[in-house]
């Protein structure tokens, strides 16, 4: 049953009427619910994705990959099933040693966008009928819908998984980590918003974003729904936007508050030593939250300490209770496309990630302007085509991550998804854990590449394998250790660039105007790529002691 502010302003604008709503309908704050893209059912899929249990090796790459967080998977014990709807999907689990334990995937029909990235990425096949997977796009019909919400309802009065007992390292974990961005209005086969809902799913209500605005703006903060959303607590991500040009200094400056915040509770809570002991007070200021269950300790302490600053009558217990929730460890991250990160914000996120500061950067880089119909960017590579570079771009893509390395105290990370899904999750955690500023760069494939979207991974590997785009992590804490901090996760080219880029329009287009032009364009771009791996390379067998931070 949705909310009555879903029934009596959302769904009206959504109806078209907005303008008929009295200003009185809105709150006097201006507040605005989150969590709202749930209450859309857009229904625009032709075909939906039907999970076929007695298939299935339950990895959760459909899951991982789903652009709009339609997949869903939980495990459970057998007895919740005693009230199950006939014909309810469900398995055991594959894992030894837990008998009585199920799992289930749940696909949300009414949201899904039928964009078949779920089925290109499901590697298992039924070893009896030639061609079904593990999941399967089927024509929807009104019955299998009406079936779908039966088993939707049931599947969400299932308890949702202990994140405490959730393997964070694995992709097959990451499924059963609640979503916090779902269902939102980005392209079918988006490339972008993968990466987000895992983001979501790995630091849940932590999680502080700040968002450049471009495609990422748009289906994220999009009235009147938005697809952020929060946990069964009530908690989840908090989500602002800001311009192109200022987004890496917005973030920062969430980052500057938290930590006078932080720096505010510290010295209040020395206050209380009489009252609560050197000990626990210690604890609140100290504890490590690095694990999940280590975050959930310091969630019941500071819930303790709330508990005993209400029946406080002065100043600074008031004050305290303030910001006694900094007290859990926050994760924030500065979010935008390459047209801010390359371009019209470089100044502004070099300034950011010069800092210092603990600050996680991620470039959704589809490279090109996708929001504002697909312009050249500074990240739009050599030979391929893209408005104001028609002919084909000349200039080849600026190394981010290149530059961002030279400061020598900055992690850094290139990703693709399609290519190296584990590689993705480990970058996305070492660079939240990391001490000081972090930047990821994560290849995102977009409707303005001109491909076949549910080809969308595909393309990511392909991208990899020609070594266009190189799988890396640069990490200055391996120095520490004596090691080299900078480890190249993806292998030598395995396919010539052509092989890649021509599958294509914005590639491909130039071949039809310009031949000529085209085929001399994609022998520069083949050098590049040949120059940048050498580069790469060499720095991967370098000594820990070469990588020298800036002073």
């Amino acid at each position: 049953m949705s909310p009555e502010f879903v029934k009596k302003v959302i769904s009206r604008i959504m109806a078209g009427e907005g303008d008929e709503l009295p200003v009185s309908a809105f709150p006097v704050d201006g507040t605005y619910p989150s969590g709202t893209t749930k209450w859309e059912k857009r229904d625009i899929a032709i075909d939906i994705p039907i999970w076929e249990p007695d298939v299935c090796i339950q990895c959760g790459n459909c899951a991982f990959v789903c652009p709009h967080s339609v997949i869903r998977a939980k495990f459970y014990h057998e007895s919740h099933l005693e009230n199950a709807p006939e014909g309810f999907p469900t398995a055991d689990i594959s894992a030894k040693g837990f008998p009585e334990t199920k799992y289930t995937l749940q696909v949300y029909g009414e949201d899904c966008t039928g964009c078949n990235l779920c089925e290109e990425a499901c590697p298992a096949f039924s070893l009896t009928e030639s061609g079904k997977k593990a999941i399967n796009l089927v024509p929807k019909t009104p019955e299998l819908i009406e079936k779908n919400k039966q088993q939707i309802d049931f599947f969400e009065s299932l308890p949702l998984n202990d994140r405490s007992h959730i393997d964070f390292g694995s992709v097959r974990g990451t499924q059963f980590l609640e979503p916090l961005f779902e269902f939102s209005g980005a392209c079918a086969g988006c490339g972008e918003t993968p990466y987000l809902r895992l983001l979501s799913q790995l630091f849940g209500d932590r999680l502080i974003v700040a968002n450049a605005t471009g495609c990422s703006s748009i289906y994220g903060g999009n009235l009147p729904t938005t697809p952020w959303t929060q946990n069964k607590e009530g908690r989840g991500p908090a989500w602002s936007n800001s311009l192109f040009e200022d987004n890496a200094e917005f973030g920062l400056g969430m980052r500057v508050s938290e930590d006078k915040h932080l720096g505010i509770a510290f010295e209040l809570l020395e206050t209380f030593v009489p009252d609560l002991g050197k000990e626990a007070i210690q604890q609140l200021i100290a504890a490590p939250q690095q694990t999940e269950s280590q975050i959930r300790a310091q969630r019941e302490r500071v819930a303790a300490l709330k508990t005993f600053l209400l029946t406080q009558d002065r100043p600074e217990a008031r004050h305290l209770l303030s910001v006694a929730d900094h007290l859990v460890r926050r994760s924030i991250w500065l979010v935008g496309g390459d047209g801010w990160a390359y371009d019209i914000g470089s100044s502004g996120l070099d300034h950011a990630l010069a800092s210092g500061k603990n600050i996680n950067v991620l470039v959704l880089d589809t490279e090109v302007y996708s929001n504002t119909g697909g312009q050249m960017s500074k990240a739009t590579p050599l030979a391929a085509a893209a408005k104001f570079a028609a002919a084909g771009k000349r200039v080849g893509k600026k190394d981010l991550a290149l530059q961002a390395i030279s400061y020598g105290n900055v992690y850094v990370s290139q990703i693709a998804m399609g290519a190296n899904p584990q590689q993705t999750l480990l970058a996305m955690r070492e660079a939240e854990a990391y001490p000081g500023p972090s930047l990821i760069l994560a290849y995102s494939h977009c409707i303005a590449h001109g491909i076949d979207m549910k080809k969308g991974m595909t393309q990511q590997d392909l991208a990899v394998a020609s070594g266009y785009w190189p799988l890396l992590r640069y990490n200055p804490e391996l120095r520490k250790a004596d090691v080299n901090p900078f480890v190249l996760d993806s292998p030598r080219p395995m396919i010539s660039l052509k092989e890649y880029a021509y599958k294509e329009l914005r590639y491909r287009m130039l071949t039809q105007t310009n031949p000529d032009e085209a085929e001399q364009l994609m022998a520069l771009a083949q050098e590049l790529v040949n120059q940048r791996w050498k580069t790469y390379e060499e720095m991967a067998i370098k000594k820990a002691s070469d990588f020298q931070p800036v002073t």
